[in-house]
């Protein structure tokens, strides 16, 4: 038995140059013991031979001109940053098949393969929550004001998270105190320092009062979801959040209020974003009457007759999210419940697309999403509404409100979900399994994805396939996430 010791809980580099090692011996995984400078508790057996690993010059063998993917290398990155124990020995497993078997990441369905990118998304999910869920309090120090936070990751995400707000405060001083480590930002640097107790964080603060007074006036009564709220904000986050202390009240009269909001006439547009819209729904040129407003688009799309997918649709649906997102998805089409609905991705495709974008990391609330066509086109059959795919004409005619929401938003990242958005995207045919996993250049400067629709990834009928296609899906989106940031 050979004994690895590891400088840290999160040393990918010792791990990577101990991995090469090993396999250059010619060390079978079951051979080798991974640990932690300084961690006593490691079971070890009384009988067996035990030999540090670390700092002795490898023995060329059978595996010395070994090589892996890339792809392993990315994954290996990211699943050492669990916290379970095995993360060190199930990555050198899978190194050491990996020269059997080339396109072992290739097969979901393997137990190793799907625990690395278990692991991988469990990191991802994490680093998500950080992002979401810091919360920062003013303090002073002898250089003056600096903002300082309290949180406990689900897993060690605190130094691969970091740059992420030093990008986003770049102008103030902050640090993030965590039990595992601490860092910190000088406006110049940022630097790592070992884990704090919670004592070690400010008390509550003035700000406090502005971020319970904005969580209560964007809760949404009458979309209230206490599971999915509860997935999407696990309580373990709850005593470190100052709105949190307002969800029981808010959920208890979530009924009440929500009764108000039914009784409440709707708003209706501004006369002239109306005028403006049936001015833009005739079949005439556009030219010089381009929407200078999302909400025009949205009324405009409601009275836009340049096909006839209008007559048999509840409503247009056009697209939601901020006005200046940097990532932009673009669907086909909206489907039954999007329709009845008028928002877009709420139906099955929507649930699939919303756990990929957790599982990528991305914060569906920073992004805006949107159909390359915005009337459901379908058939029906009995009782039932049955999709049906936008042909050519229909995807250009309504290629002029895309444009406009494009001209608008002006995301840095467009992601193109299918051929039928790719085909609206760039105005030409694109096979999607070519060239999905790149950066393509759009001609209004920003970058575009393509990748596959999530009602594809519904229809897959073989399991394995399916979650092949799920784990591309996913990589794709995080791709995305990483160009727009």
């Amino acid at each position: 038995m050979q004994v690895v010791r590891l400088a840290h809980e999160t040393d990918f580099d010792g791990w990577r140059q101990a991995a090469r090692d090993l396999r250059a011996r010619g060390v079978a995984p079951e051979a080798a013991l991974w640990t932690v400078d300084g961690d006593n508790s490691l079971f070890r057996p009384a009988d067996a031979d035990l030999e540090e690993v670390a700092g002795s010059p490898p023995k060329p063998g059978p595996g010395a001109t070994f090589s892996v993917p890339k792809a392993f290398v990315d994954l290996a990155g990211r699943a050492i940053l669990h916290r379970s124990d095995e993360r060190f020995a199930l990555l050198y497993r899978l190194l050491w098949r990996l020269q059997d078997q080339p396109h072992l990441l290739r097969i979901a369905s393997d137990p190793d393969v799907a625990r690395a990118h278990d692991f991988a998304s469990a990191v991802g999910r994490a680093a998500h929550k950080m992002k979401a869920f810091v919360r920062f309090r003013c303090a002073f120090d002898d250089q003056g004001e600096a903002y300082v936070a309290w949180f406990e990751p689900a897993h060690r995400v605190v130094a691969a998270t970091a740059p992420f707000f030093a990008r986003r405060y770049a102008n103030q001083r902050f640090s993030i105190l965590t039990p595992d480590l601490c860092v910190h930002w000088d406006r110049c640097d940022l630097t790592v320092t070992p884990g704090a107790d919670p004592a070690d964080a400010p008390r509550e603060d003035a700000l406090e009062d502005f971020w319970r007074t904005y969580y209560a006036s964007i809760f949404n009564p009458a979309r209230l979801k206490p599971k999915a709220m509860q997935r999407e904000m696990p309580k373990m986050y709850w005593r470190n959040l100052p709105e949190a202390g307002l969800i029981p009240q808010l959920i208890a009269g979530a009924e009440a209020r929500t009764t108000d909001m039914v009784r409440q006439a709707p708003s209706q547009p501004s006369r002239r974003v109306v005028k403006a819209a049936l001015r833009n729904s005739r079949d005439a040129p556009y030219d010089g009457m381009a929407p200078t407003s999302l909400e025009e688009i949205a009324a405009g799309v409601d009275h836009c007759r340049r096909c006839d997918l209008w007559r048999d649709s509840t409503q247009g649906v056009t697209g939601e999210g901020p006005p200046r997102a940097r990532l932009m998805f673009v669907g086909e089409q909206p489907g039954d419940q999007e329709d009845l609905a008028g928002r877009p991705f709420v139906g099955p495709a929507g649930q699939v697309f919303d756990r990929a974008l957790e599982d990528a990391g991305v914060l569906r609330a920073e992004t805006y999403v949107t159909n390359a066509v915005k009337h459901f086109k379908h058939e029906l059959r009995g009782k039932r509404r049955i999709h049906q795919t936008p042909n050519p004409g229909e995807v250009a005619a309504c290629r002029w409100w895309l444009d406009g929401e494009r001209r608008l938003v002006r995301p840095r990242v467009i992601v193109m979900l299918g051929a039928t958005a790719a085909l609206a995207v760039t105005g030409k045919a694109t096979p999607i399994a070519k060239t999905r996993g790149q950066a393509l250049q759009l001609p209004d400067q920003a970058q575009g994805v393509v990748t596959y629709h999530p009602s594809y990834l519904l229809r897959v009928p073989d399991e394995a396939a399916k979650a092949a296609a799920y784990a591309m899906f996913v990589e794709d989106l995080r791709l995305a996430w990483k160009l727009a940031a």
